[in-house]
């Protein structure tokens, strides 16, 4: 059975964050203006300069935000995962994209319309309140990068990413765990996508990115297998962060 044919839009709505409050008869209405396509690997979603009137979420799949500096340089600004939403601010503002979006992988596209959101907003008040919290929860990521970027070194920026310093609930499990063993605690980081794309989204060069983890595995902090990073003792990789140049 084709996947299209079964794939239902408000209950998978009422799944995501931003609508989970909405009650049936909205979600069906919001679903009426929304679109399901599959994006093939490396196709483009949108480009810079194209009307936005809509914005998306990823269903399956991963999507990557870029920009492209004159000389043809590529800079990732976003990496979207599934269940997460993109392009929503700009919908609002009624300009054109100001990034590009491509399909890193085989992906399943949520596309919702301006029109369809406009018209929930106008039903319930509360619906604009959730999108406020999304957006700013956004900026606050982006803010949260101009500040890694600004302040740390590359060698701080790729120790914090193998960390996840951005979902600090594990870093809080594995010091507790750490305590209660009194032992190294090892961490398994799988990239997402390849070394390069992610050295682009730490603005980091790909050269820049391979010395760093030589220079981890070198200090015995890391063992690589491919996309595998093993982290061999997450607190003195954090220990190591702190006094790296």
């Amino acid at each position: 059975m084709n996947f299209f044919s079964t794939f239902k839009v408000s209950p998978y709505l009422a799944q995501l964050p931003l609508f989970n409050e909405m009650q049936d008869a909205e979600l069906e209405r919001l679903a009426e203006g929304c679109i399901v396509r599959r994006a093939a690997r490396g196709e483009m979603l949108f480009r810079v300069g194209e009307p936005c009137d809509e914005f998306h979420v990823v269903i399956s799949g991963q999507v990557k935000l870029f920009a492209l500096a004159p000389n043809g340089q590529e800079k990732v600004i976003e990496l979207i995962s599934p269940g997460q939403p993109f392009a929503e601010a700009l919908m609002f503002i009624g300009r054109p994209y100001i990034v590009n979006a491509q399909a890193l992988v085989e992906s399943l596209i949520l596309t919702v319309k301006k029109q369809a959101v406009l018209r929930e907003i106008e039903n319930d008040h509360r619906f604009a309140l959730r999108m406020l919290a999304g957006i700013s929860k956004r900026m606050h990521g982006l803010i949260h990068d101009v500040e890694s970027y600004s302040l740390r070194s590359g060698t701080q920026r790729v120790i914090g990413y193998l960390l996840h310093e951005d979902t600090p609930e594990l870093n809080a499990a594995a010091s507790a765990d750490a305590a209660e063993a009194s032992q190294p605690v090892e961490r398994t980081v799988t990239l997402p996508v390849s070394k390069a794309t992610l050295a682009s989204r730490l603005s980091l060069t790909p050269e820049y990115f391979s010395r760093v983890l030589h220079e981890l595995i070198n200090e015995g902090l890391i063992e690589v297998d491919k996309r595998h990073i093993r982290i061999l003792d997450t607190q003195r990789l954090a220990a190591y962060q702190m006094n790296a140049a």
